[in-house]
Formats: structure tokens, sequence, C-alpha cells
């Protein structure tokens, strides 16, 4: 039977309302949650009915297919009205005053939900949790695919629902619900910088022509000093860059000469006190080994005239005390 338009058929509460913002009550407070405002004669309805506590209800928009679940909070509205909260109704793309269908439900207790936040803000809350839980009190239940807010320090922060187990409607009401977090959707992964082929070729070339210009390592190249002072008896010959080991001169205390194998050679090295393996010293004629000693002796002579004798503490002294 219906009474004046509004009465209720059947076992269990469906009804169609017209729906308002809470704008339109002095409730603001059901902004902050799931539930809604419904007439008096509802609650006698639901009285004489065996519900579940507490009462949850789906919300249905045939004109935009929509579904969603809520609670309710009071029941001081006009007959054929219900205030519901303003994000709920662009959940559900209802307008001012359109028409919604009200069917009492019961949701099981919920397991686990995962939530993505609209923007990285969201993130930059000192505890995110915290505020979170605080919200969720206000809630009765949850459904995927809903975009709850969440009010905090003057900001909406907007969070979309993309799972709920063990159903897609699930009553968050005294139960302990595992809550998983997705990226933002505004958020973007770091590029990593990636170069192109011919860059990559360049730069491989660049770092093997400065290996090619290293000069190679040439030892012994360096100028030979005394421990006494005294000048060397002769400069050492210059070693080209190849580093080759085929032309290497022969120095004597005099000066250099190719080593052609003559006797007259080997006696002047052997005579200078120098080992030479492999030499026709012994076959050498007297007479060559005569004015080697000879030449010898004159080098010998020369070089002492030229060489200043070595005298030790020569150098000026100095004081520790200044």
């Amino acid at each position: 039977m219906y009474f004046d338009g509004y009465g209720y058929h059947g076992t269990s509460f469906e009804q169609t309302y017209r729906c308002y913002p809470a704008s339109f009550i002095e409730k603001p407070q059901i902004e902050s949650g799931d539930k809604i405002i419904m007439p008096p004669s509802a609650l006698d309805r639901l009285a004489s009915l065996h519900i579940d506590y507490p009462m949850l209800f789906e919300l249905q928009n045939d004109s935009a297919e929509r579904v969603s679940h809520c609670g309710v909070l009071e029941f001081i509205a006009e007959e054929g009205m219900i205030y519901m909260p303003y994000w709920m109704m662009e959940n559900m793309l209802l307008q001012e005053g359109d028409i919604v269908r009200v069917k009492n439900v019961t949701l099981p207790k919920g397991t686990y939900v995962k939530l993505q936040p609209h923007t990285k803000d969201f993130l930059d809350i000192s505890n995110p949790k915290a505020i979170l839980e605080t919200t969720l009190r206000n809630f009765s239940c949850l459904t995927t695919g809903d975009s709850i807010m969440v009010a905090y320090n003057n900001k909406k922060y907007y969070i979309d629902i993309i799972e709920a187990k063990p159903s897609h409607a699930i009553s968050i009401i005294e139960t302990d619900c595992e809550v998983d977090f997705a990226p933002p959707l505004d958020y973007k992964e770091p590029e990593k910088p990636v170069a192109s082929g011919p860059l990559n070729k360049a730069a491989a070339q660049v770092e093997e022509d400065p290996a090619e210009m290293e000069p190679k390592f040439n030892p012994f190249t360096g100028a030979g000093r005394r421990l006494d002072g005294r000048p060397l008896k002769y400069e050492p010959a210059p070693v080209s860059s190849s580093g080759s080991k085929d032309k290497k001169p022969l120095v004597t205390n005099g000066n250099a000469q190719p080593s052609t194998g003559s006797s007259s050679q080997a006696t002047s090295r052997q005579a200078q006190g120098k080992l030479v393996f492999g030499g026709n010293a012994n076959r050498a004629p007297k007479e060559t080994q005569k004015e080697a000693a000879k030449e010898t002796k004159k080098e010998e002579q020369a070089e002492k005239k030229e060489d200043p004798k070595f005298q030790p503490f020569t150098g000026k002294k100095y004081s520790l005390r200044g």
C-alpha cells in the first residue's frame, strides 16, 4: 500500500527520493563522511523490518547507472527528500533535485582496501595514516570506484577506492582493515637520460683518442747526476719516443765510438778497465796496445787538469737559533 506517494512495499526497504546537498540544511558535518539524512517515514518502515544494524543503504542513479553505498545519520528530512554529502553526489553524477533510489543492504566487513590519492600533496602531510584513520571513523562503508574526500588543514584531498576485499562494497565499522596505497594519479617517475646512438659512438671515440695520444713509457730516459757534484764526462744520447732497442750508442769515458769490432778499439776499452766478452784483445799486436795506453794516459791527465778537486764542508753555516 502507498500513502500519499511515499508508501513502502515488500519485506525490504526500497524507495526513491529527490536528493539535495548538505548545504541546503544546517548539517555541515555530513560533508566529512558518507552518511545521509532521511525523512521520518523511512525510520517508521525500517523499524518494522528485521534489518541488520548499523543501517547501510545502496544508492542507485538509474539515469547514469551509478551505484554507491552509505549510512544514515538522522531522520529529519522533509518527506520525499534526502540530504547527502556533495562529494557523493559528484560520484553518482547527481544534480540538485535528481531522483535517487535508496535500498537497505547488508555488507560484509572489509579486510583489505587499496587507496589512490589524486595528487601528491596528500603524501606531503606529516602523518597521512593518522589523518586517514580519523577521517574514516565518519564512514560506514567503502565502494570500489568511489572517490572519498578527506578534509585536512583547510584543504580537501580526494582519494579513489580502487580495490576492496572480500567484496566490491565493504563495511568498515568495528573491523580491522588492511590499507594499501597506490601511486598518486599525478605522480611521474623521473626519466632516465638516454643518449642516442651517434652520441654514444662519438663519446667512445673521444675516450679512445686520449689513450692513443698518451706517450709510451720509456725507462731510463732521464739525465744522470754524480753524487760528488762533479760535472758529467759525457752527455747521454737522447732516446727516441718509440723506445726502439736497436739503436743503443756505445759510450766510453772519452768520445763515443761505434763498435766496429777492430782490435785497437777492443784494446782501448780493455785498457780503460772494462770487460769485453768475445773481444780479440789478446791477438792485437803490441804496438797497438802501447799506443792505446798512451792515449788513455793523456786523457786521464787532461781530465785531472779540467776537473776541480772535491772539497768537503765548504758551504755556509747556519745556526738553529737564527
